[in-house]
């Protein structure tokens, strides 16, 4: 949403009468609009102090074009790192309260109409949760990789291994799986194969999975 506004934002010209400088600079109403969007997005997901928000604070002040394409590289970077699941290792977040706070936050940047970052913190929670109701249950959540290291095993798997042994039922597994496919299809941008409200029923649905079963 917010890198195809930029998109819309260089399309605009300045109402300025000259050439160069139409050349130059984008609609400076467009572009405070953007910066607004990008600032409260970044600062919502990120935090006021991350060196997304600075950026973004930073490059956005000005109407020009080139400023525009500083926005849409930064948040381009954002939502690698988003889909990377790097931006808070949710693997030290170990209370059920830390959980809670996460959802609700997936909850505001719903209600902001920021779905696909939501679609991607509900799906880390998730699979965060998976691996501590591993952990309880004595299933490893690691494998060996062809050069001898281990590696985490994916959240599919997890999920598979929970069912086995009996911690929830494969109807739970088979929700767990559709959660997880919608994170995916987040992550990797496919935007137009799910809905705003597949996005809110996930929201309520692990919220009562992970309230419901627990280590």
């Amino acid at each position: 949403m917010l890198i195809a506004q930029c998109d819309d934002v260089l399309k605009t010209r300045s109402h300025f009468d000259d050439s160069y400088w139409q050349q130059n600079h984008v609609d400076s109403a467009a572009q405070e609009a953007l910066r607004a969007a990008v600032l409260s997005f970044s600062s919502q997901v990120f935090g006021s102090d991350h060196t997304y928000t600075k950026e973004l604070d930073r490059v956005s002040k000005e109407s020009y074009r080139q400023s525009a394409r500083e926005v849409q590289a930064i948040l381009h970077s954002a939502r690698a790192e988003l889909a990377g699941g790097w931006f808070v290792s949710l693997r030290q977040l170990v209370s059920a309260e830390i959980f809670t706070d996460f959802l609700e936050m997936a909850e505001y940047l719903i209600d902001e109409s920021y779905v696909h970052p939501a679609a991607v913190m509900i799906g880390s929670v998730l699979e965060e949760h998976l691996r501590q109701l591993c952990v309880a249950a004595g299933v490893a959540v690691e494998q060996p990789a062809p050069d001898g290291s281990l590696r985490p095993k994916k959240a599919d798997a997890l999920n598979a291994e929970l069912t086995k042994v009996g911690i929830y039922s494969k109807l739970d597994q088979k929700n767990v799986t559709a959660w997880l496919d919608l994170r995916n299809k987040a992550a990797h941008g496919k935007y137009t194969d799910y809905t705003t409200e597949q996005v809110k029923n996930m929201l309520s649905g692990v919220t009562e999975f992970v309230a419901r079963v627990t280590p």
